[in-house]
């Protein structure tokens, strides 16, 4: 959901970030192996990128801030799975099928692996933009009640467009099943102070990849 815990962009109370020197790609074996798990059951094509992320967005909110990013991973695919009768209650504690199914089934080799691509996410045009670089532009304040793009941080704010990044896939509408719907997308920019106050750095600016959904004109 967009407002729920994931969205903490601007957020206080949850210390200082500190990046973690020669940081491996995974702090531990089960790490790869969910990260596995989930690049597998992408060429079964069941759900999109986004509505994967929105499994992991409506966790909640004392799992999301407790859990590793990795964790987040397994419990969002945990989720996706028993919602699509693709495992059980009973067979996910088990550890282990415990009945056939008809669901999509095959093995996953190595070999399957190396063809592992992502596709691209940019669509034909229904329309022109409504936008071009160098325009103004205010961000819609919006409180949806499902997955959304726009950070809470920059809503209801006004900022300049930077570039015109093509026609995509709408996350807004795929993750909650309603098609790909295309729309513009345009990198936004916005002053720093203007988002985090006038007693921050004046020399920071903040750019966004903003749907044209989200905009009106400044």
């Amino acid at each position: 959901m967009t407002n729920a815990i994931h969205d903490m962009g601007g957020m206080h109370g949850f210390g200082k970030v500190e990046p973690e020197e020669n940081e491996p790609v995974f702090h531990e074996e089960w790490e790869s192996r969910v990260y596995a798990m989930n690049r597998a059951m992408g060429p079964l094509r069941l759900w999109t990128i986004d509505e994967g992320r929105a499994s992991q967005e409506t966790l909640p909110p004392s799992v999301y801030v407790s859990a590793s990013y990795y964790l987040r991973w397994l419990l969002g695919l945990e989720r996706r799975m028993l919602e699509l009768k693709l495992i059980s209650q009973d067979e996910l504690e088990a550890g282990r099928a415990l009945k056939t199914t008809d669901k999509p089934n095959r093995i996953f080799t190595p070999k399957d692996a190396d063809n592992l691509t992502r596709g691209s996410f940019e669509r034909e045009a229904p329309a022109t933009p409504k936008f071009q670089a160098g325009d103004r532009v205010r961000t819609l304040n919006i409180n949806p009640a499902t997955h959304t793009r726009l950070p809470r941080y920059a809503r209801d704010k006004v900022g300049v467009v930077e570039a015109v990044r093509g026609c995509h896939v709408y996350p807004d509408a795929v993750a909650n099943g309603g098609g790909e719907d295309p729309k513009w997308l345009y990198t936004v920019v916005f002053p720093g102070q203007l988002l985090w106050g006038e007693d921050s750095d004046p020399s920071v600016t903040v750019s966004i990849e903003a749907f044209e959904p989200y905009l009106l004109s400044a």
